[in-house]
Parts: structure tokens; sequence; C-alpha cells
């Protein structure tokens, strides 16, 4: 089964910026088969998508973090990253990858997810 870990979380003053990374754990599987996305929640919030990736690199953000928040995949499909930029103190939150399996024309739900990582923001 497909396990995911993420990393790269922090502590950052506002403005600046991170970048965080998701591993397969689990031998011989490729983030390049999965629609992978990137989902955040805020302490007292419900956890709400921020980015996504289909399996021909199609990419969505929310409307929230367009224009800061970039998500890539490497070509060999080892590791998705989160860039972050201009960080703000509305994006503290664990942040956590998570694969869905592509079903022919559309992601299924996502259903393998990390562990999280914690990004801080001060002001």
């Amino acid at each position: 089964q497909l396990q995911l870990v993420e990393s790269g979380g922090g502590s950052v003053q506002a403005g600046g910026s991170l970048r965080l990374s998701c591993v397969a754990s689990t031998y011989g599987y490729s983030l390049r088969n999965y629609c992978m996305g990137w989902f955040r929640q805020a302490p007292g919030k419900e956890r709400e998508e921020v980015a996504r990736m289909d399996v021909y690199d199609t990419i969505k953000y929310s409307d929230s973090v367009q224009g800061r928040f970039f998500i890539s995949r490497d070509n060999a499909g080892h590791t998705l990253y989160l860039e972050i930029n201009n960080l703000k103190v509305e994006d503290i939150a664990i942040y956590y990858c998570a694969a869905a399996r592509y079903m022919g024309s559309f992601c299924g739900d996502f259903e393998y997810w990390g562990q999280g990582t914690q990004v801080t923001v001060s002001s």
C-alpha cells in the first residue's frame, strides 16, 4: 500500500518561503501514477485542499493560495513538492500530501495520506 511522508515544514517569518516535500516511502510506487494533492488544516478549522496535480500534470489551486503556492513533481515520480511563497499568518497549519487513483478521466477520492508537516508563521 502506498505510504506518504511529508517533510520541510518549519517556522518562518511572514513573507518568507518554504518548500514542502512528499515522498512515497513504499518501494515500487511512483507518484506519477496518482493524482496528488496538498491539503492543510489550521487550528480549529476544517481541512482544505490547496493544490492538486493529476497524472497529466494538470494543476489546480484554491483561490486562497493562487499565485503564492506552487505544486510540482519530479520527473521520476519520487517526490511531490509544494513551494509556498510570501507566507502569511493565515497559512499556519498542518500540511498533508495525499494521493488518489486516476479513474481514466478524473481523480478519485484521496485515499492515501501522509502524517503531515507543521508550518508556522510569525509576524
